[in-house]
């Protein structure tokens, strides 16, 4: 009787061990498959990652091989200058071709009578603001004196940007002189009420498109002109030097052609810096 239990027992523990070698055998099976699948998995989501930076690359490759700009730049276009062009030329070159058009500059002019400062919007004008930063880099302003003065009723602005307008006293020749360079207009006024605010600073042209250069005129009270001129910025400080300058007058040498004169009170740029 004992043996027969005996042998029922062993029986029943040689099936259950079975069972659990069995049982064992499909977890370790499970766990293969799952380990595989997860390394598939895992292969798969880094191989769409390098597709997708790959992808990436070669648009911004075709970008670049189609000429477009990087981003966070635009492309300007410099005309060269030279003298035959009616006037006299510094030859500084020309800027890069693609600028910045995000963020703001500073513009800062140490003159005789103390700084007077700008804000470029180079969102606005990028061009224009590339164009002053490659001019003072160059030391192009450095030394030289606003040439002209208008004081009348609704016009009321002061000239500069000659970079041949040097010397003790004026001449004839003042106020003729540019860069190697022209530059399209940009950024200019919709606000056909108030075009030329007090505190703008402005580009002077010569009437025709893409004649910008590096003259340009700071606004003393709101102007009305047309709206043909690159507004570069807005003045923050020395507006009290601007108006001092106007309310002296001019010396009326330009009045019976482009208005106004020399400044009487003059101001000298010493030098200029782009920040």
């Amino acid at each position: 009787m004992s043996s027969t239990k005996d042998r029922q027992r062993a029986a029943a523990r040689a099936r259950l061990e079975k069972e659990m070698a069995e049982r064992s055998a499909a977890a370790r099976k499970r766990r293969q498959r799952q380990a595989i699948v997860g390394s598939a998995l895992a292969v798969v989501v880094i191989a769409g990652a390098a597709f997708f930076i790959v992808r990436s690359m070669k648009k911004d490759e075709k970008t670049e091989a189609a000429g477009g700009p990087p981003a966070g730049t635009v492309a300007c276009s410099w005309t060269p200058s030279d003298e035959a062009t009616g006037g006299k030329v510094k030859d500084v070159g020309t800027p890069e071709v693609n600028v910045p058009n995000t963020g703001t500059s500073t513009l800062t002019l140490d003159t005789s009578l103390g700084p007077i400062e700008a804000t470029i919007d180079l969102a606005k004008a990028p061009c224009t603001g590339a164009s002053f930063k490659h001019l003072a880099a160059a030391k192009y302003m450095d030394n030289s004196k606003c040439h002209r003065l208008v004081n009348e009723e609704t016009f009321k602005v002061l000239q500069c940007g000659d970079p041949f307008a040097t010397g003790d006293g004026y001449r004839e020749t003042d106020g003729t002189g540019g860069p190697s360079y022209t530059m399209p207009e940009e950024n200019l006024p919709t606000d056909t009420e108030k075009p030329y605010p007090a505190g703008t600073i402005a580009m002077a042209n010569t009437g025709q498109p893409n004649s910008t250069g590096s003259q340009f005129f700071i606004v003393a009270e709101d102007t009305q002109l047309q709206p043909a001129y690159t507004v570069l910025g807005s003045i923050t400080k020395g507006m009290d030097i601007i108006k001092d300058v106007v309310k002296a007058g001019d010396d009326g040498a330009f009045k019976e052609s482009a208005g106004g004169g020399h400044p009487k009170k003059e101001v000298l740029i010493k030098t200029m810096t782009v920040s």
